[in-house]
């Protein structure tokens, strides 16, 4: 190892290079070495480790400065999990909630559970994240999920002492050390996957007169979430105004079907129907009030009684997606057409791939972003800017028509 011309630098055999300090504050020495930075890199020029040393000796000499601090408390990370828990979570969605255990039970625990919060560095957390998305071939938004539960966890731990104001800092708050996501493959996709009007053209033959047809059209020109298409009650549909709010979705919980709140506030809201989908709907209550004469005493029979948002018991024939005869439909409704889609049709359809189409339909034809924010229900206006950018056919007939114009 070779010292250079900044005070406690060395070079390292393998061309990297290190710091070493001394220095005395109150009467006490503190000594510290270091071969990396805080986010586990090695340091690659002199400056680079003289830079680091001079930050970590101002922060020792300010640390003096500052009064005495409150004594942190050990915990371990299943501790901490297990407090927030009981007392972190209260009003939070059920679905978060049991996304939030199965993440812990089946992956951080075995992992993580032991640990002392207070001794786990960014560079293991970074290295178990890559672990999942190079290694173990988990989808990138998977992988994302395993990261907000560790800021999460960091939060609740700082929020209860277990854990120093510059260590939360450093794992997740400063932009250089922070724990972050891996670098996208080259080859995951995560643009926005909307339909072209020729595959339009077929669903629109392959839905017509189906029993998921009603879902399909709110789908195509409401661009609802498929848990809100079947959470949607009649009493939420005005036809003469062209009008339907969203304020409830449809969710399984512990195996029961229920009417719950929607997961986002930002998702209550109202959307505005266009005239197609106005004479869809006319159509469709003059079929039901048909439907009630006719098929009376079927309706009676195969209707069935779920919790609404309220936790008042209501009949299934509330539901704008009840069969004629009175049975439900349900989420899971939609999975037969996925695959006789796919199977027969070549067309990989999704449910959400509706939504898309609608939000970058309506970009395209220059609806303003707040709008579209609005209609779509998004809580970020970034999640709607990306309609903006997806490259889709409308977009691109748009673009050559301008540069037509040249």
């Amino acid at each position: 190892m070779s010292e250079t011309g900044f005070a406690g630098v060395y070079q390292l055999e393998n061309g990297y290079w290190g710091y070493r300090y001394a220095i005395v504050i109150n009467g006490k020495r503190k000594e510290a070495k270091k071969l990396k930075n805080e986010s586990g890199n090695p340091f690659k020029t002199a400056k680079q480790a003289a830079k680091a040393r001079e930050i970590a000796i101002a922060q020792e000499k300010s640390k003096a400065l500052l009064p005495p601090q409150k004594t942190i408390m050990r915990k371990t990370v299943t501790e901490v999990y297990q407090e927030y828990c009981e007392k972190g979570r209260s009003g939070k969605a059920y679905t978060t909630i049991k996304k939030q255990d199965s993440l812990w039970n089946n992956h951080l625990c075995a992992r993580f559970g032991k640990r002392y919060i207070d001794e786990i560095t960014a560079a293991e957390i970074q290295d178990y994240l890559e672990e999942l998305y190079y290694t173990d071939n988990r989808a990138y938004s998977y992988t994302e999920s395993f990261l907000k539960m560790f800021y999460l966890i960091f939060g609740q731990a700082y929020s209860r002492n277990y854990i120093d104001v510059d260590s939360y800092n450093r794992l997740c708050v400063n932009k250089d050390t922070k724990i972050y996501m891996p670098k996208l493959k080259i080859d995951d996709d995560l643009d926005i996957v909307s339909f072209d009007d020729k595959e339009i053209e077929r669903l629109d033959s392959y839905f017509k007169g189906t029993n998921a047809e009603t879902a399909y059209m709110l789908g195509k020109y409401c661009g609802l979430r498929i848990n809100e298409c079947y959470g949607l009650k009649w009493s939420n549909v005005d036809i003469k105004n062209g009008i339907i709010t969203i304020d409830r979705q449809m969710q399984y919980q512990n195996g029961l079907i229920k009417l719950v709140s929607l997961k986002t506030r930002n998702a209550k809201r109202t959307i505005y129907m266009c005239s197609k989908l106005k004479e869809y709907f006319k159509m469709l209550k003059r079929q039901q009030e048909q439907d009630k004469k006719e098929l009376a005493l079927q309706r009676q029979q195969n209707q069935t009684f779920i919790q609404d948002l309220n936790g008042e018991m209501i009949s299934s024939l509330e539901l704008v997606n009840s069969l004629p005869n009175g049975k439900i439909q349900t989420v899971n409704s939609m999975k037969y057409h996925s695959r006789t889609l796919q199977g027969e049709h070549n067309i990989l359809f999704k449910y959400h791939y509706l939504r898309h189409t609608y939000g970058t339909n309506l970009a395209a034809l220059n609806t303003p972003e707040y709008l579209l924010c609005n209609q779509m229900g998004h809580s970020n206006s970034q999640v709607t800017h990306k309609y903006y950018i997806a490259v889709s056919e409308r977009g691109i007939d748009e673009l050559l028509k301008n540069l037509e114009k040249m």
